[in-house]
């Protein structure tokens, strides 16, 4: 698979430490891509703001994606044009997760990584010219007001 590293590789150190931790895979022979759908808390421990100013819990990107396993499962484009692609890969990392795995803390965001494979001609043509270079997950949510204190 290119782009696929050891956690070690990923560390350029021999795994002492970590301030960053990026892997993306793609595997051009099978028309498959990895990456993030959605990070709630960096590794570093920074709380994400998304685009719509809201912070996403990461017990309810959780619920949401197995929601999302569940009952949907394809890729769209452009959110748009749905059945280009099905879900092939799909982990939600928490603290808790990702300390079961034996993965020190630290190095993995708590996020959703997936991967699709894709079926369209048209999509891939674009994800392999650079067109397409991001995953945008779709869906909706109500929205909670904070609580003042």
């Amino acid at each position: 698979m290119s782009g696929a590293k050891t956690f070690e590789q990923a560390l350029g150190n021999g795994g002492a430490t970590a301030h960053q931790f990026t892997v993306m895979k793609s595997d051009d022979d099978r028309r498959q891509i990895f990456g993030w759908g959605s990070v709630a808390v960096r590794a570093t421990g920074e709380t994400i703001v998304d685009y719509q100013d809201d912070i996403v819990e990461i017990e309810e990107l959780e619920k949401a994606v197995y929601e999302y396993v569940l009952h949907y499962r394809a890729a769209g484009e452009m959110h748009e044009r749905s059945d280009v692609g099905r879900l092939i890969e799909s982990v939600v990392f928490t603290k808790e997760k990702v300390a079961a795995m034996g993965i020190p803390d630290g190095l993995l965001p708590s996020a959703w990584w997936l991967g699709f494979q894709i079926d369209d001609d048209e999509v891939w043509k674009k994800i392999k010219q650079g067109q397409y270079q991001m995953l945008s997950i779709e869906g909706s949510a109500t929205r909670a007001q904070e609580e003042s204190g």
